[in-house]
């Protein structure tokens, strides 16, 4: 690294031209709604095409287009997947730039309609300034145009321009305008979006988009959409906002020289300053600003810097850099959060998700579903899941304590990622709304009695065996005969089972895929605390869903815990029904009755796989050895 020395003035010049130079759009809206053809009228008209592909779109036509060979067909601009071409579609978010008159660069988002694709239209929208949402005229408004409304509302894009489009289609109607903005500006109200500047548009007459239309539309007196572009200005300093910088990198080199690299995403940082450490609240004062350009006396939103400390500091990749008293992030864990859903098995609360924000990857799990948002109306439904595509406010805990900000304040530092712990997909994105409890009012207290010291006196292992299967399978009986086995060899143990603590525990919860869960996620807790005592815990629970088993599994250590399949047919444990629970679900009285009304997912790999038809002491016998780790 140089020793050049740069101005504190030269250096926020640099960082602000960085953010006024360039305005992020997104084009959004339901699809068929024509914004790819407005996006390909703009970069044509503002000479942001390469001759190439230029004549690419003179030359090419997919199938069902009417435009003549020899025209530009302006959609063709921006459907870069030849699966978008075939389909006539947009799918991916494809990126294209172009240079407004006034010399800001502008980087526009094409989105994809449908609502299969509602995570794609996510990502391109969580770093926008501004929406250009598009609606048919001839269509009107549709649930997709209102999606992507409240998304733009969620992501913090406050500035939308709505291009009324197809007007050729409608006879240039000034009522049906006004009828199409009425509407969304009423939804743009319930969702706090103030700034809604509505244009007529035909994109593909050019009607409005780059130059107004006085014949057809003399009633319109506004600006185009190359006027709204031109006219935009951000509206929030982000460099007075509290100072913070995710950890990417710790860089080690000659002469003792520590430094904490990364990306700086809210503030200015300046040596002198006194910074915090968000994850243990330990303070430093800033020695020195370096870039690759030398060492600044300022660095602001959007540079790459490493900045060294006048001590010795504990810190690791993925932790917050944060300014220090008034601004300082500060860890909790526990979140209320609006949610995106984008998985394609539904949102139950009691699952568990790793939550990614920055570098640092968390394990979280969703404690409730507070309501589900409906996005036509603006209402809040009750609801205790989230189906693909659904947007709803949930409450979340991490394992560990994490310094999100509100997403109001930072994008950053208050968006996150849920993915799959099992499958490793993106399902959801996250924009936290507040913390619900400072992590560090949460302090576990350390017994001279603990764990080990429970163990010696017991002088067996502790182990947490679940049983699930159907029922009738005989969960509870091999339980029974389980437990009686090892209590004659003096070994400590309790039975959980699914209908004691339905009787308490759960008595609130139901039978619906998310009480399951719900279910699932006590019985495992108790366990859990039931396992630090020291005891051998055999549980009995149906539990029908893997996911919910993966959760439970995965609160435990090591070979603590031993999942066991009770295999018996559906056929086999209809005709047991020892409780008659088969008789009423086939006189419709048992709706949610598993292995006939709501599915059964068999464990595709567990520990131990019994047959239900099998002797019960032979069964219990082969648990018991397992439990002890006897291999005879």
């Amino acid at each position: 690294m140089t020793a050049t020395l740069v101005s504190a003035t030269d250096s926020l010049t640099r960082a602000a031209d960085m953010q006024t130079a360039v305005l992020r759009m997104v084009a959004c809206g339901s699809v068929d709604d024509g914004k790819s053809t407005l996006i390909g009228r703009l970069l044509v008209e503002t000479d942001s095409v390469p001759i190439d592909q230029l004549e690419y779109a003179r030359t090419t036509r997919r199938g069902g287009s009417t435009i003549p060979v020899g025209e530009i067909d302006y959609s063709l601009l921006t459907d870069g997947l030849e699966a978008e071409r075939e389909q006539g579609i947009t799918i991916d978010v494809a990126y294209r730039h172009l240079n407004l008159p006034s010399g800001r660069r502008v980087i526009i988002a094409d989105a994809p309609g449908h609502e299969q694709y509602t995570r794609n239209m996510s990502v391109a929208a969580s770093t926008a300034d501004l929406a250009v949402l598009l609606v048919d005229a001839a269509r009107g408004l549709r649930p997709q145009t209102y999606r992507h409304l409240t998304v733009c509302a969620l992501m913090g894009v406050k500035s939308i321009v709505l291009a009324i489009n197809k007007m050729d289609l409608v006879g240039y109607e000034h009522a049906t305008f006004e009828e199409l903005t009425g509407g969304v500006r009423a939804a743009a109200a319930r969702l706090g979006i103030e700034e809604v500047t509505a244009i007529p548009v035909s994109a593909v007459t050019g009607a409005n988009v780059i130059d107004s239309d006085p014949v057809n539309m003399p009633w319109y007196h506004g600006p185009t959409v190359l006027d709204a572009l031109v006219a935009w200005e951000p509206t929030t300093a982000v460099e007075d906002a509290p100072f913070r910088l995710p950890v990417q990198l710790i860089t080690r080199a000659e002469g003792n020289f520590r430094g904490y690299s990364g990306t700086i995403v809210s503030g200015t940082v300046r040596p002198g300053d006194v910074i915090a450490v968000a994850d243990s609240g330990q303070t430093a004062t800033v020695e020195r600003v370096v870039t690759y350009d030398g060492d600044l006396e300022a660095a602001t939103v959007g540079q790459t810097v490493t900045i060294t400390l006048d001590r010795e500091v504990d810190i690791t990749r993925g932790d917050l850099l944060s300014a220090a008293g008034t601004g300082q992030a500060k860890p909790a864990d526990r979140f209320a959060a609006d949610l995106v859903w984008t998985g394609e098995e539904p949102l139950a609360h009691g699952r568990s998700y790793l939550l990614y924000v920055g570098p640092k990857v968390v394990p979280a799990t969703v404690t409730s579903v507070r309501h589900r948002l409906d996005v036509v109306t603006g209402n809040h439904d009750a609801a205790r899941l989230l189906n693909m595509n659904d947007i709803g406010r949930v409450e979340l805990a991490t394992d560990s304590p994490v310094p999100l900000d509100e997403y109001d304040l930072c994008r950053d530092t208050g968006g996150f990622l849920l993915v799959d712990r099992v499958t490793s997909d993106t399902v959801a994105a996250g924009l936290t709304r507040h913390a619900m409890r400072r992590a560090f009012n949460v302090t576990p207290h350390d017994y001279a009695v603990d764990r080990e010291a429970r163990q010696r006196l017991k002088g067996h292992l502790p182990k947490v065996v679940w049983l699930t299967g159907l029922s009738g399978s005989g969960k509870s009986t091999i339980a029974d005969a389980t437990v009686a086995t090892l209590h004659a060899q003096g070994v400590h143990t309790y039975v959980l089972d699914g209908d004691n603590v339905r009787a308490g525990l759960n008595r609130d919860l139901g039978f619906t895929p998310e009480d399951r869960a719900e279910n699932v996620r006590r019985v495992a807790e108790v366990a859990k605390l039931m396992a630090d005592a020291g005891l051998v815990v055999i549980v009995a629970l149906v539990s029908p869903y893997r996911s919910d088993r993966r959760a439970a599994r995965d609160i435990f250590e090591g070979d603590e815990f031993i999942e066991v399949f009770v295999d018996t047919p559906l056929a086999v444990a209809q005709e047991r029904d020892p409780k008659g629970l088969y008789k009423k679900a086939a006189a419709g009285s048992l709706p949610n009755m598993t292995g006939v009304g709501q599915e059964y997912e068999a464990p595709e790999d567990p520990d131990i796989h019994l047959n239900g038809e099998d002797d019960v002491a032979v069964s219990a016998e082969t648990l018991a050895r397992a439990i002890l780790d006897d291999p005879a």
